[in-house]
Protein backbone atom coordinates (compact mmCIF):
# COMPACT_ATOMS: atom_id res chain seq x y z
CA UNK A 1 0.00 0.00 0.00
CA UNK A 2 1.52 3.44 -0.82
CA UNK A 3 1.34 6.08 1.71
CA UNK A 4 3.28 9.72 1.56
CA UNK A 5 3.83 11.39 4.76
CA UNK A 6 5.03 15.04 4.87
CA UNK A 7 6.36 16.39 8.21
CA UNK A 8 8.29 19.73 9.47
CA UNK A 9 5.33 22.28 8.79
CA UNK A 10 5.48 25.12 11.94
CA UNK A 11 4.74 28.64 12.52
CA UNK A 12 7.63 31.15 11.05
CA UNK A 13 7.86 34.97 11.09
CA UNK A 14 8.74 36.31 7.51
CA UNK A 15 11.80 36.11 6.38
CA UNK A 16 12.36 32.79 7.97
CA UNK A 17 12.80 29.28 6.71
CA UNK A 18 11.52 25.87 6.34
CA UNK A 19 12.52 22.50 5.31
CA UNK A 20 9.82 20.01 4.92
CA UNK A 21 9.89 16.35 4.22
CA UNK A 22 7.74 13.67 2.33
CA UNK A 23 8.86 10.49 3.02
CA UNK A 24 7.68 7.56 0.98
CA UNK A 25 6.27 3.30 1.27
CA UNK A 26 5.10 1.48 -0.80
CA UNK A 27 5.71 2.49 -4.69
CA UNK A 28 8.95 2.50 -7.43
CA UNK A 29 10.00 5.94 -5.67
CA UNK A 30 12.91 6.78 -8.48
CA UNK A 31 10.53 6.50 -11.23
CA UNK A 32 7.91 8.88 -10.28
CA UNK A 33 7.55 12.82 -10.09
CA UNK A 34 7.04 14.02 -7.11
CA UNK A 35 5.99 17.55 -6.20
CA UNK A 36 4.95 20.05 -3.46
CA UNK A 37 1.14 21.44 -4.17
CA UNK A 38 0.04 23.77 -0.90
CA UNK A 39 -3.54 24.89 -0.57
CA UNK A 40 -4.59 28.39 1.25
CA UNK A 41 -7.93 28.59 3.05
CA UNK A 42 -10.58 29.63 0.50
CA UNK A 43 -8.34 28.89 -2.29
CA UNK A 44 -7.45 25.99 -4.59
CA UNK A 45 -4.55 23.29 -4.27
CA UNK A 46 -1.68 25.06 -6.38
CA UNK A 47 1.32 23.27 -7.97
CA UNK A 48 4.68 24.69 -5.69
CA UNK A 49 7.32 22.71 -7.38
CA UNK A 50 8.24 19.60 -9.25
CA UNK A 51 10.95 17.06 -9.79
CA UNK A 52 10.54 14.42 -12.13
CA UNK A 53 12.10 11.13 -12.64
CA UNK A 54 14.88 12.58 -15.11
CA UNK A 55 15.19 15.51 -11.78
CA UNK A 56 14.14 18.24 -14.34
CA UNK A 57 12.87 20.86 -11.95
CA UNK A 58 9.82 23.02 -12.22
CA UNK A 59 8.48 25.72 -9.65
CA UNK A 60 5.63 28.06 -9.49
CA UNK A 61 6.99 31.67 -9.88
CA UNK A 62 5.22 32.85 -6.66
CA UNK A 63 8.60 30.83 -5.06
CA UNK A 64 11.22 30.93 -7.83
CA UNK A 65 14.14 31.77 -6.21
CA UNK A 66 13.45 31.11 -2.99
CA UNK A 67 12.17 27.66 -2.37
CA UNK A 68 13.86 24.67 -3.63
CA UNK A 69 12.83 21.12 -4.06
CA UNK A 70 14.79 18.04 -3.95
CA UNK A 71 14.75 14.10 -4.38
CA UNK A 72 16.94 11.35 -2.03
CA UNK A 73 15.66 8.84 -4.25
CA UNK A 74 18.09 6.10 -1.93
CA UNK A 75 15.76 7.26 1.19
CA UNK A 76 12.54 7.58 -1.04
CA UNK A 77 12.08 11.28 0.35
CA UNK A 78 11.19 14.55 -1.28
CA UNK A 79 12.01 17.85 0.55
CA UNK A 80 11.12 21.25 0.19
CA UNK A 81 13.70 24.00 1.19
CA UNK A 82 11.54 27.25 1.81
CA UNK A 83 13.67 30.40 2.80
CA UNK A 84 12.36 34.00 3.32
CA UNK A 85 8.82 33.07 3.66
CA UNK A 86 5.84 35.43 3.36
CA UNK A 87 2.35 35.68 4.80
CA UNK A 88 1.27 34.55 1.26
CA UNK A 89 3.05 30.91 1.69
CA UNK A 90 1.03 30.05 4.46
CA UNK A 91 -0.96 27.09 3.74
CA UNK A 92 -0.92 23.28 3.78
CA UNK A 93 1.56 22.11 2.07
CA UNK A 94 1.22 18.50 0.49
CA UNK A 95 3.27 16.16 -1.00
CA UNK A 96 2.31 14.14 -4.45
CA UNK A 97 3.65 11.15 -6.17
CA UNK A 98 2.83 10.67 -9.95
CA UNK A 99 3.63 7.94 -12.41
CA UNK A 100 1.12 7.65 -15.53
CA UNK A 101 -2.56 7.76 -14.17
CA UNK A 102 -1.36 6.92 -10.74
CA UNK A 103 -1.15 9.70 -8.44
CA UNK A 104 -0.87 9.58 -4.45
CA UNK A 105 -0.97 12.27 -2.10
CA UNK A 106 0.04 12.95 1.61
CA UNK A 107 -2.09 14.16 4.68
CA UNK A 108 -0.12 17.78 4.32
CA UNK A 109 1.60 19.64 6.89
CA UNK A 110 1.14 23.28 7.94
CA UNK A 111 2.86 25.99 7.29
CA UNK A 112 1.89 29.44 8.48
CA UNK A 113 4.13 32.39 8.40
CA UNK A 114 2.63 35.29 10.65
CA UNK A 115 4.50 38.11 12.94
Amino acid sequence: QSQLVESGGDSVQPGGSLRLSCAASGISFSVYALAWYRQAPGKERELVARVRANHRLDYSDSVQGRFTISRDNAKKEVYLQMNNLKPEDTAVYYCNAVLENRSNWGQGTQVTVTS
